[in-house]
Formats: C-alpha cells, structure tokens, sequence
C-alpha cells in the first residue's frame, strides 16, 4: 500500500500478471457490446483526462439515470471508486442505478464454479458474461470495509516506509508487484528449499519458520527418496543417470519412434463458435520421426488463418502420426487430453484419434526417475532438462516466442484482425521455430537416456 502510493515506478508485475491484465481488458471490451449493444453508452476515461475531470464527468452523468455508463468514478471521503459497468434501473418508479464489476472468470468463488455460456458465433455475445447478485454479501462487509479503509489510509500516511518482511502473504491472492524490490537486500540461499521437488508448502514453511533455508540444513529423514537425490546430486555436483532403469522403462525400439508436442490457445473471449472462454483450443503440433537407420524428419502443423483449427489440426494429425510406433511426449496428461477432446469434439475421427493417444509414451517420468543434473534446480521440465543434456539447444536463443505462455500471446496476436501480414508472418516463424526445438529436445533426451548421446 506504502509502495503503490509513494513510489508506484518500482512496481514490476510478472509476465503473468500482465498477461491476466491484457485478458481482464478483453472482457472488458466485450461487456461494452453486451451492456450497451445500441451505443446508448458513455465511457469515462480517467487515464487520459486525469481523476478531476473524470470524476466530475461522472457526477454530471451519474445524477441522471439515462444511460449506460463504463468506468464512472465514485468519491467518497478520501477514497475514490471506479465502476465497470452502471446501468440505469427503474425500481418502483424510482430511477437509480446497478454497479457491475466484471471479472474474468468462470466463478464468483473458488469453491463454486459457475457454468459459462458457449459462444454462438456471428460477434454475438449475449450470455457470455453471467451476472451474480453480490448486494447482501457486499452490504454485510461495510464494517469490515471501513477497518481496511482506516488502515490503508493510516499506511498510505506514514512518512516512511514501513517495514515488513516478504511472505505468503505476498502471492495471496495475487503477486505482488513490488516483491522483487522488497527482497533486494535479503541474502538468498546457495541451495533454497524451492529445489527440493514435491515439497510441501506448509512442510516448507515449517523449516523456514525453525531457520533452515539450505539444502544442506535439511536432514535426509525429512524428505523421500527423490528429494534425496536432488540434495546429494546438488551439494556434491554429481548427475545421477540410471541408464538401465531408463533403457528398461522405455518401450522396445522400434522401425519409427515419433516425437509430439502441442501448443494451444486459451481464449478469455472466443472468437469460433461453439467454444467457450478458457477453452484448450490446439493450433499447433510438433512431430519428429526418428527412423531406425538414425534418420530424422520433422512434420508440422500451425493454422494461424484465424479460423477454428481444431478439426484441421485432427485430420492433419492422424495423417502425420500413422498407426504404427511408440509416440514420445513429454507429460502425457497435456497431450492426451488435448488428443481425447478432439476426439469428442469430432467422432468421425475418434477411433484414430484414440489409437493415437494410447500409443502415447510419457518422457517426463522416465527422466525424472532416472536422470538428475544439478543445474536443473530441482526441476524436470524440458526447459530445465534440456541444457544438461544437449548444451547446442538453447531456448534463450528462440527469438519472440520461447515458452507455452509467450505461444499462447503469440497465436492470440497473429490471429487479431488488426494484426498485419507481415507480423503474422514473423510470429509464424516464431512459433514454428518454438515447437520444433520441443520435440527436438525429446529426440535428445531420449537418445541420452538410452546413453547415446549423439546427434
């Protein structure tokens, strides 16, 4: 609170942060068209004008209940509110207004998930945004409200900066932005306990809380076998690499191994009919087939047309993968539920589709337990994985695009109407280049499980 309101530039929000920002500005934009389809609307900008002008804009409009207003601001005292959406209402003949706060989500609650409408295609999104009645919940916190508002003003007014160590209470319920700032001065540990694999939180709290902070501090009773190994492989600086249990755990060679990789788009806001907000669309594969005679040949498959993907990525998939050969992947949940909704969505392909998915062969378990280098820092994603392994690939090179989240943004801004061909192209490029060092590096680790580490 002290930071936000006298130093706001050492703000520094997370990539992810930004990206719920862009998402939260989306639906923002849609509830425009739903909340004022005719234009009988009237935005206010306090951004552009400055709060003064903005807040007496609002005053002026707010007096008269007669159109749909978006970001109208509230002041009271000296708290000053912004509203999404205030839409005019006749109750019992007296004129007055609702107060909508959109959110994107698909629930008011954790614990209570609310059904989100299908898009019905035509720019039409009637029904996407469900309204919940939060009067009486928010009407029953008014007390509650006016201790946080004392204690924010009392903070917000001390000449100095308060001093409070970093926390949980700095990720609850969202990052902070400031915590990069906060923890400049803290020493941080050689080994942290961030390593260790599958810790606990509460578990890890506990050491925090009783000073430990080192690898070294952890007593092995403490942790299982795996988070074992991280410990001894990281204070020693040894690999752990269990060729046979690897070579054993691994399916047969065969005439052809292929190697799959997908990438997909979560849209806050569809924009294919039949699809819903956060629906795991795939637009993109990745697919090396490694021959018995060693040789190597990538197949693709990217629709950045704008157009829904999903059906032409299916036929193109049950083509590319064939019938026969083990199909690596590296954490099977992903590719096998991308594979088993597609499956649902076109039952004219489910039953090769389904043959695809069980000839699925998971790469994550196989490194995990039988393969352990010290710079991977306790973890076995491809990205941490890869360098150990095959030092020549590096995603640091990747230019525009270089993890699943970036894919994500990447595919949303090459489809975007406004969104030019030559930009296109390049974020073409970029994804393509993206997905195959995917799979590429699977061929790798799978060659250097089995001991052959070789091109």
């Amino acid at each position: 609170m002290w930071l936000e309101t006298h130093h706001p530039e050492l703000k520094a929000d997370s990539a992810a942060t930004e990206a719920a920002y862009k998402m939260g500005n989306q639906v923002g934009e849609v509830a425009k068209q739903i909340y004022a389809p005719d234009g009988n609307a009237t935005e206010i900008d306090a951004q552009r004008d400055g709060y003064p002008v903005a807040l007496a804009q609002s005053d002026e409009l707010l007096a008269t209940p007669d159109r749909v207003l978006f970001e109208p601001g509230l002041k009271c005292e000296s708290l000053i509110a912004f509203a999404d959406v205030m839409l005019p209402r006749d109750q019992n003949g007296k004129a007055g207004w609702d107060m909508v706060e959109v959110k994107s989500s698909t629930s008011v609650k954790d614990y209570h998930r609310e059904d989100v409408a299908v898009y019905l295609g035509g720019g039409n999104y009637q029904g996407l945004l469900k309204e919940t009645d939060l009067t009486e919940e928010s009407l029953s916190l008014q007390d509650e409200v006016a201790e946080w508002v004392a204690e924010a003003l009392r903070v917000a007014d001390l000449p100095d900066e308060p001093d409070i160590a970093t926390g949980p209470h700095c990720t609850d319920p969202f990052e902070c932005g400031f915590c990069t700032y906060c923890n400049r001065d803290i020493p941080q540990p050689q080994y942290p306990l961030s390593w260790l694999p599958r810790l606990h939180k509460k578990k890890r709290e506990q050491m925090e809380a009783e000073g430990v902070s080192e690898l070294i501090d952890v007593p092995d009773s403490n942790l299982n076998a795996l988070q074992q190994r991280v410990k001894h492989c990281t204070l020693n600086n040894e690999v752990f690499h269990d060729r046979e249990g690897a070579i054993a755990a691994l399916p047969l060679d065969s005439d052809s191994s292929l190697f799959l990789d997908f990438e997909t788009a979560m849209l806050a806001v569809p924009i294919w009919a039949g699809t819903r907000p956060y629906q795991q669309v795939p637009f993109q594969y990745s697919l090396h087939r490694l021959e018995s005679d060693s040789s190597i040949t990538h197949l693709s498959f990217l629709d950045l047309s704008g157009n829904n993907p999903s059906q032409a990525l299916a036929e193109a998939l049950i083509k590319d993968c064939g019938t026969e050969g083990p199909i690596y992947v590296y954490n099977a949940g992903f590719e096998r539920g991308v594979i088993r909704r597609l499956a649902e969505e076109f039952p004219e392909f489910s039953v090769a589709l389904l043959a695809i998915a069980d000839r699925l062969v998971d790469l994550l378990p196989v490194t995990r337990n039988h393969y352990y280098h010290p710079d991977q820092k306790g973890s076995w994603s491809i990205k941490a994985v890869l360098p150990t392994v095959a030092p020549d690939l590096a995603y640091a090179e990747l230019e525009g695009v270089a993890d699943g989240s970036q894919a994500m943004e990447a595919f949303a801004e090459a489809v975007d109407s406004f969104t030019t061909a030559e930009r296109k192209a390049q974020i073409h490029q970029q994804l393509e280049d993206y997905c195959r060092l995917d799979t590429l590096a699977m061929v790798r680790l799978w060659k250097y499980l089995k001991g052959d580490a070789t091109d």
